[in-house]
């Protein structure tokens, strides 16, 4: 039976993050076949999408001398600097062709403001500019949101943090997601969550 007050949110199961992709996640390819058997589950089905301009702040290269992975500090406070990946249009921003994109009702688009990186699905990294996720999922009636996809320390952390903070009740499925683990990141984005109060879930 189809939850009818919950949401799968699928966090950026693109190709520049499965591997051969620009900012490729380990694993990041295991988790799609799980995420497309999850989806029947859910009457609502949400993916979202990294979306960069060429001239995107993030990327290590558009800052002359910055090395990738390095942090700066932005008008919104610290940044970590990526390699290039997910730009508009190109190859490495599509979908990656195992993933099921016809359940969705939604596909969110983030990132695409050249000043401002945008990791969850609901504010940019200031915290304060609404991607309009959240009303979109009110107006349906959702109240629960189970999450999963790439990568687990970054996009999805932000997303569930996100959603809790604004009311929602939040499962983080981390068997469908995958981490960079950036220097301790994946630990620290765990806690971070739990002490908040996702639902961590992981039945493998």
């Amino acid at each position: 039976m189809r939850e009818t007050d919950a949401a799968l949110i699928v966090i950026d199961v693109q190709n520049d993050f499965c591997p051969g992709g620009a900012l490729a996640v380990e694993g990041g390819h295991e988790i799609i076949a799980g995420i497309n058997a999850l989806m029947p589950e859910f009457g609502c089905v949400v993916l979202t999408q990294d979306w960069h301009p060429a001239d995107h702040s993030s990327f290590a290269d558009n800052h002359p001398g910055a090395a990738p992975f390095t942090v700066t500090e932005m008008p919104y406070g610290p940044q970590v600097l990526w390699p290039r990946h997910c730009v508009i249009g190109s190859n490495g921003a599509a979908f990656h062709p195992d993933l099921a994109t016809d359940p969705a009702q939604l596909i969110l688009r983030k990132g695409f403001r050249a000043g401002i990186d945008s990791y969850s699905a609901f504010f940019e990294n200031d915290r304060e500019t609404a991607t309009g996720l959240e009303p979109w999922l009110r107006a349906r009636g959702i109240t629960t949101l189970v999450l999963a996809g790439l990568a687990t320390d970054f996009c999805v952390a932000y997303s569930a943090l996100d959603a809790v903070r604004l009311g929602f009740r939040v499962e983080l499925r981390e068997d469908l997601s995958r981490a960079i683990d950036l220097d301790g990141s994946l630990e620290e984005a765990r806690a971070q969550m739990t002490d908040a109060g996702v639902v961590m879930v992981d039945p493998r």
